[in-house]
């Protein structure tokens, strides 16, 4: 299990950009977003950098 803190996510839209963005990188990878602590857990096989990455791309910034 993977957890990264990522800031900007406000709502629903938000939580399944960033869920979509890790499942384009990891098809099989369980994404749980919870956006009063804008924490996302990910369990995948996927490389961190990789998924980290992802979220930024769809526009968000990550620390972990």
């Amino acid at each position: 299990m993977i957890d990264f803190k990522v800031q900007g996510m406000t709502c629903g839209g938000c939580a399944r950009g960033v869920t979509n963005a890790l499942q384009r990188v990891d098809a099989n990878a369980v994404v749980n977003v919870d956006l009063a602590s804008k924490t996302v857990s990910v369990n995948s096989t996927a490389d961190v950098q990789q998924l980290k990455q992802a979220i930024e791309k769809a526009g968000f910034a990550v620390t972990q």
